[in-house]
Order: structure tokens, then sequence, then C-alpha cells
């Protein structure tokens, strides 16, 4: 066995190979391009007799590089980019030729607790692309959305108490046609009525009266200098949010009929609260292939939902797992508390962790892991979450369920 040290970067990679005695046997730089990287296939295979006498490690699970290597059959075995510095040495010395003879060795000394990365399917992969594409959008209207209120609340407040939400069309369309507080006051009754049907907004009479109302209220009023200055940066705001909301719904139309292709769909939507959201990214981090993992806790421990035991003498407490998969990690937190509105029993198990002193975070994880072994089992078996089996396996195993 080889074990292939690669540390890579967005224009080159460092690679230093070593045999099964520690002692390194090349060690080289290839440019990350379709030349460098056929190089880079060429040296390995010109070291090993065959792609499966190598073990490549390396600090990423995704990209062209590591679909290069999957292509071509050479096994990767991801690491978490902090697991390296466990082996740097006191001065701390650290270089892309370091951090690849750092990883030969990592992978030399751990393989056995290395999980060999295997190919998604084709629809698990353009899944997996397009729902973390459309939370890097969602990310960025939340933070637009954070920008526009901070503007709002420079020069008109009382924009902020008209609509629930800021990222509704009907709200976006509203600022836009009405950019100041002295705008909106001027308008009629009929003017924002129309506005907001524009927008879709599902009651605009009743809605527009409101408005009205509140507009003529004595208001803070801002100087013109800071009126005219604010309200350019809010229309500009603006124009961002309402193209990134439009780029979000059309992933939606492209994320839903490719989920509902998946001959494992059923099984993912019929967990109580996923919606036509998570159940796609449950599906797109969790995969299809049944062979990945070994049990229940090979999960768990990918995702970062069991806790990790520290001890020390006379001290001993369990704490967050930071290396772990964390868009898996995401989604099964946020599914954790959209179960605690639908159902019982773990609206109680996230209760009870909060009366025991754990934080929001700490509580959503413990439920997270136990809705693991749940998913874990629906998965393996093929079936639909049924509330009635969980029950009534829950009440089998009532006194091992509360410990937990």
């Amino acid at each position: 066995m080889w074990y292939v040290g690669l540390d890579w970067a967005d224009t080159h990679h460092d690679v230093e190979v070593q045999d099964e005695a520690g002692k390194r046997v090349a060690a080289r730089r290839f440019a990350h391009s379709h030349e460098g990287l056929h190089e880079l296939q060429a040296f390995l295979l010109g070291i090993a007799a065959a792609p499966e006498d190598l073990a490549c490690i390396v600090e990423t699970n995704h990209g062209l590089l590591i679909a290069f290597l999957l292509e071509v059959g050479i096994p990767v075995y991801p690491v978490n980019p902090k697991s390296a510095n466990q082996l740097r040495k006191a001065a701390g010395a650290k270089t892309d030729r370091i951090d690849a003879h750092l990883l030969a060795k990592l992978g030399r000394v751990e393989l056995d607790e290395l999980r060999r990365l295997e190919p998604d399917s084709a629809t698990v992969a353009e899944l997996k692309t397009l729902t973390r594409d459309q939370d890097a959008l969602i990310q960025m209207q939340t933070r637009l959305v954070n920008q526009l209120t901070a503007c709002l609340k420079e020069y008109y407040p009382v924009a902020l108490q008209l609509f629930a939400k800021l990222q509704q069309r009907s709200t976006l369309l509203f600022l836009q046609a009405y950019p100041t507080p002295q705008a909106a006051q001027a308008a009629s009754m009929e003017e924002i009525i129309a506005t907001l049907r524009e927008g879709k907004h599902p009651n605009p009479r009743r809605a527009a009266a409101k408005i009205v109302e509140e507009l003529h209220r004595p208001q803070l009023v801002a100087s013109e200098v800071i009126v005219r200055a604010k309200s350019r940066l809010m229309r500009s705001l603006l124009k961002q949010l309402l193209v990134v909301i439009e780029e979000i719904a059309a992933y939606d139309k492209a994320i839903g009929p490719l989920f509902l292709r998946h001959t494992d769909q059923e099984l993912w939507s019929s967990l109580p609260g996923a919606g036509k959201r998570l159940a796609p990214r449950l599906l797109a981090e969790w995969g299809d292939d049944r062979s990945r993992y070994a049990d229940a806790n090979s999960v768990q421990t990918l995702a970062g939902t069991a806790p990790v035991p520290f001890e020390s003498g006379n001290y001993a407490k369990a704490h967050k797992r930071f290396a772990c998969l964390k868009p898996l990690r995401n989604t099964l937190q946020q599914f954790a508390w959209q179960s605690t509105l639908q159902e019982a029993w773990a609206r109680d198990y996230y209760q009870r962790k909060r009366a025991q002193g754990k934080t929001h975070s700490m509580a959503l994880r413990a439920l997270a892991n136990v809705w693991v072994r749940i998913m874990y089992r629906m998965w393996v078996n093929k079936t639909s979450y049924e509330a009635a089996t969980f029950e009534a396996a829950r009440r089998a195993h009532a006194p091992r369920q509360h410990a937990a």
C-alpha cells in the first residue's frame, strides 16, 4: 500500500507518497489544470501497480480534483482540515509540502479509521450541488435583509412596522414604489392597494387600510440629506433582493422534480416537518448508497450529532463534535426543530433537554441524534416514517429512551 498526502490549492497541488514503513518515496507539485491532473495520475500509477494500491488523503471531499481522482479509480479518503494539525511539530511550521507530508503520515497511521469516499449517484450529486448552492443564496438573502433593516431604521423606521416580512414580494414592491416616508404618505389608498395586488398580497385592501393608518401617525423624521442618501442605498438593496428571491424560487423549481424522480423521495418526504426544502436536503446529504454506513452510529459521527467524550483524571464531560459534515449537521438540526412543531414526542424530548439546562442548539443536536437512529432504520429497510410504529417501539424501550 502506498499512502498519498495531497495538499490541494486553487492553482496547484503538492503531493507526497510514503510506503508502509513511512519512507518518502516521491514528492512533487502539479498544476491544477487538465495536463497537470493527468500528470498526477501518471505519477501515482508509475509508483503503484494498480489504483487500489493507493490511499489518497486530502482535506476536501468535493471539487474538480476529487471528481478526477474518483473517475480514474484512485481511492480517496477525505479528512477534516484540522486533523493534520495534530501531527504538526511544536515549532508549528506550515507549508504546502509539509501539509502533504503530514497527510500521508496521517493516512498511514489512521487509514482503518478513515472513510473511503464513494461517488454519489448522478441524481444525488446534482441534488447536493443544487441544495448547497440554494443555501448560499438563502444566506445572501439573509444578509441583504439585515442590511435593508439597518438602512430603514436610519430614515424609514415605520416601514418595518407595515409588513410581517421584509423579504416578501409585496413588501419589496411597496418599498420600490414608495422609497421614502414622504412618498408613502402622499400615496392614495387605491394606489397602495394596486401596488400590494401586484405583489400578490393575500388581502391587499385590508392591508392597505392599516398601512395608511400607520403612515399618518406621528413619525420620527430624518433630515432631507439622510433620506436622499439612504433611499438610494435602499433601492440598491431592493434590486439585489428581488433577484436573489427570484433565483431561490427558480432553484425550488429545479430541485422539486429532481427529488421526486428519486426512488427514496417517499421515504424522506414522510418525515414530519421535512417539507419541500428539508426532504431533498436530507436525501442529498445522506445519500442513497446503502453500503456507505456500517450502522446508525457511523451517520451520527459523520453528522456531528453524537457528542465527543472527554476524560482527564477525575474530569469527564461530553462536548460538541467539530469534525463533521456540516451541511448534514445543519440539515438534521433544522429538521429536528421542525419536528418539534409536529411530533409530540420530539417536542417533549426537546423540552426535557432544555429543562436539564441544555441550550437550544444542544437540545436540537440531541434530538437530531435520536432522529438519525430512526432515519437509519427507515433508510436501510426502505420504509416511510409512521408515527404509530415509532410510538410502539418507543413504549417497548421506554426505560432506555428515558435514559437518553
